[in-house]
């Protein structure tokens, strides 16, 4: 895991870490739940493949976790922190909120394509306990709402319910994820992009703006 993975470790654990090298350690297990869940699936895999994948004793596990479930819960929410992080530096430069959204679909893309993990043990994590999986997305969906207000504050996009519109972009990127990203990785992410732009711009009505210059 990255430096801004650790940096951002939450302090539910049984025994948060004080030090780097403890930081490190419980990266380090995080890393390895994620291969064993996503490999294994959550039932299947146990504490003992996740200590063994990590390197580490048992008892070092439970140093920073109480059992496997908030194994889980803190994998997810570490992978979002991520996930989260990665996309805020994929967008830094862009112009305006549109193309800060097709900055954030390409780069969401190819993250998944590069981490096909995060779904697989975000889809255990639905099965073990909903509001893990809850708590994934809402977490996105009030930083992606914040963003939409201030786009709208600044004339960038038009004004309107934007929690509604939050949920209905993270649909889609979800699913074009699933489809062009995991399942079937038949179309170039740009041309995806492209379309979705335009969709983002022009809308599905006839008489966009393309027909009308």
């Amino acid at each position: 895991m990255n430096s801004v993975a650790i940096a951002r470790i939450d302090n539910a654990g049984p025994g948060a870490p004080k030090t780097a090298r403890g930081a490190r350690t419980r990266a380090r297990i995080l890393k390895a739940a994620e291969e064993a869940f996503g490999t294994l699936g959550y039932h299947r895999a146990g504490i003992a493949d996740i200590t063994r994948a990590a390197g580490v004793a048992q008892g070092t596990f439970y140093t920073y976790f109480a059992g496997k479930e908030q194994t889980l819960r803190e994998l997810v929410r570490d992978m979002g922190h991520q996930l989260r992080a990665h996309l805020e530096a994929e967008i830094a430069g862009a112009r305006d909120r549109l193309e800060a959204e097709e900055k954030g679909l390409r780069a969401f893309l190819q993250y998944l394509h590069d981490n096909p993990s995060l779904y697989r043990v975000l889809q255990e994590a639905q099965f073990v306990d909903e509001t893990i999986y809850r708590d994934y997305y809402e977490a996105f969906g009030r930083g992606y709402v914040r963003m939409l207000a201030d786009a709208t504050r600044k004339g960038e996009i038009r004004p309107g319910n934007n929690e509604v519109r939050v949920w209905a972009l993270m649909g889609i990127a979800n699913f074009l994820g699933l489809r062009y990203a995991l399942w079937e990785q038949d179309t170039p992410f740009d041309d995806i992009v492209a379309t979705i732009s335009d969709l983002f711009r022009n809308g599905l009505a006839p008489g966009g703006d393309k027909e009308k210059s």
